[in-house]
């Protein structure tokens, strides 16, 4: 153990950490089995650890930072375990119907006051745009005016929103711009949410999966879902869009995406946080668009999520005691550890958030970009 725990300080020292030293984003080590399990597991063991108390840290977001701009994650060579746990991904469609219900039961279906208590009152969970602002609740309405002018949203629309979540971008569009909107989704909680929250607008909120979607629309919107599709569907989502995008619609994605093409999201936030998911690349997105849409524009936002991971963070610590008595202390140190570990991703340009415009080919007019 020695030697190990020797050589994991090592590493952690290059990348700017002191193992039980003074600065925010040193970690306190309260068992040393964290080294040899870090070592052979990566962040599968530091996401664990973390939720069982063995290591604490006062800027969980500035030490993810340090070890992903020092590529420890690649000192550390590929092993069996990480091997093993790819080839479930690279075989099967993980991201099939019923794999696709899997995150929203354990994911979106986790309680609606857990989200209240840290989200915005438009309930948007994704990426806030701080425009000339550091408030959440104004940047997560810039956020959906950046994408209804991208949108060119205007009277009468027939918009489809896949994966609606709670419904807050669909209000925004309906009472901003007078649309009627489609959103679709499989979380029962956010569906029940929604209907109420949209209550009385031109909004229906329908329970499908996307490959089920029928109807032909104006424009439409995904954002935050297609980190769930999967590489084996990227082509069956784009071609579901394009049939149900009318000749001169717009269509705008919205995602956070990986800088290289991969198979499996990460371990921890696999079993833990999102299963089933897969950040998508560039590349990935663009193939599956090739020969059916025209990319208009490319907006990478990830600096942003990293303000927008930190705002969470303070409203869930904020309002812990209103919900503490449905969670245990477990769930809440794993919650702060996937905000904060995210944060220090996008900070580290280690993940991206993007929003693409398409459009088809063979459109009469050209887009115009007011976002």
């Amino acid at each position: 153990m020695d030697k190990i725990k020797a050589y994991a300080i090592k590493l952690l020292n290059e990348a700017g950490i002191t193992v039980n030293g003074n600065n925010p984003w040193d970690i306190k080590v309260h068992n040393d089995e964290l080294f040899r399990e870090a070592l052979l597991k990566k962040n599968l063991a530091l996401g664990e650890g973390y939720m069982q108390g063995w290591w604490d840290c006062q800027a969980i977001d500035q030490f993810i930072c340090k070890i992903l701009k020092a590529k420890l994650n690649e000192k550390i060579k590929e092993n069996w375990r990480e091997i093993i746990y790819l080839i479930p991904s690279i075989i099967f469609n993980k991201q099939n119907k019923s794999g696709a219900k899997e995150v929203a039961e354990r994911h979106y279906n986790l309680g609606n006051e857990l989200f209240e208590n840290f989200l915005d009152p438009y309930m948007q969970y994704s990426c806030a745009y701080f425009l000339n602002t550091e408030d959440l609740a104004q940047a997560q309405i810039n956020k959906m005016e950046l994408i209804c002018r991208k949108l060119e949203l205007k009277k009468g629309d027939k918009v489809l929103d896949i994966g609606c979540g709670w419904g807050g971008l669909a209000k925004y569009m309906v009472e901003k711009y007078g649309c009627n909107v489609v959103g679709i989704n499989i979380s029962e909680k956010q569906i029940e949410y929604a209907k109420k929250f949209c209550k009385g607008l031109p909004v229906e909120i329908i329970n499908t999966d996307y490959r089920d979607i029928k109807g032909v629309f104006d424009k439409i919107v995904s954002v935050g879902m297609f980190e769930h599709v999967g590489p084996k569907n990227y082509r069956t989502y784009m071609k579901t869009v394009y049939n149900c995008l009318k000749d001169d619609g717009i269509f705008l994605l919205h995602t956070i995406g990986s800088n290289e093409s991969e198979y499996t999201c990460d371990p921890w936030i696999d079993k833990y946080i999102f299963p089933n998911g897969t950040l998508p690349s560039i590349s990935q997105i663009a193939k599956a668009a090739e020969e059916l849409f025209v990319i208009e524009d490319l907006h990478n936002m990830g600096p942003h999520y990293d303000k927008t991971l930190l705002c969470w963070n303070r409203n869930f610590q904020e309002n812990w005691n209103r919900i503490k008595h449905l969670y245990d202390e477990t769930f809440k140190r794993m919650w702060e550890y996937y905000l904060l570990s995210s944060a220090g991703g996008f900070r580290a340009r280690h993940i991206q958030l993007w929003q693409i415009v398409m459009t088809k080919e063979g459109r009469t007019q050209p887009y115009n970009l007011r976002g």
